[in-house]
């Protein structure tokens, strides 16, 4: 079946699939496990959002974005990949999902993203907003799955990044 892409990000429909397999991830889609603290299904399930709201998938080799039974890039499944194939599509103004960082949370909406950078300077982790509680985003995420948590409460991070999301 062959999916039409819109040329606008559906929040809505991003959200909605956040929401419907936040808890019980999606079985078309291989499932990364949590090992040690490391590797995980965060951005695995983040990209899927994405996805569900209208982003195309992209082969290109210079920026690639995309996921099929069997194999995926990078950036598909790991956060500080997916963090970076969205700021230089921002950027650079390539075809594909785009993400803006901003530091003010309050401009943030409902299927923007969250990454969270550790100590050592590395992006770990990746949750999409699927709510607000008192002006401040709940997330979604997988490895440690959880639905509309504060964002605090996802992983401890020292440091976080705001991308709002467009095509």
């Amino acid at each position: 079946m062959h999916i039409l892409r819109t040329s606008q990000y559906s929040r809505s429909a991003a959200v909605k699939y956040a929401i419907k397999y936040a808890l019980t991830p999606n079985t078309k889609y291989r499932y990364f496990p949590l090992i040690k603290d490391n590797s995980g299904d965060c951005s695995n399930f983040v990209s899927q959002c994405l996805y569900a709201g209208g982003s195309p998938m992209i082969f290109n080799k210079k920026n690639p974005w995309w996921y099929n039974n069997t194999n995926w890039s990078l950036s598909w499944t790991l956060a500080h990949s997916l963090y970076w194939y969205l700021k230089i599509n921002e950027e650079s103004n390539l075809q594909g999902c785009k993400g803006l960082e901003i530091s003010d949370i309050n401009a943030l909406e409902l299927g923007d993203l969250i990454f969270y950078e550790n100590n050592k300077n590395v992006i770990f982790h990746s949750a999409i907003i699927t709510g607000f509680s008192q002006n401040k985003p709940l997330v979604s995420q997988h490895s440690r799955e959880a639905l509309n948590i504060s964002y605090l409460k996802s992983w401890r991070a020292p440091k976080y990044h705001f991308l709002k999301i467009h095509l």
